[in-house]
């Protein structure tokens, strides 16, 4: 599903490049542009950032991944 509109960018989008490592907002307007224009996208966006997050292992706050063997 779409997610960002003025950027064209979606869920699936959005949960790669939190796979990629990226764990905050910032780090998702980084590298991908969400929310960096009207905004309007920004509550969903942290709503899966904070689902996909809460499913990953922490350690010291950061997230932890796997190489897959």
């Amino acid at each position: 599903m779409y997610v960002c509109v003025c950027k064209g960018i979606t869920d699936r989008q959005i949960k790669a490049a939190i796979n990629d490592g990226a764990s905050s907002l910032g780090q998702l307007r980084k590298a991908l542009g969400v929310a960096s224009q009207c905004g309007k996208c920004s509550v969903m966006t942290r709503e899966i950032l904070d689902e996909a997050l809460s499913e990953t292992p922490m350690i010291n706050g950061l997230p932890q991944f796997y190489a897959a063997a």
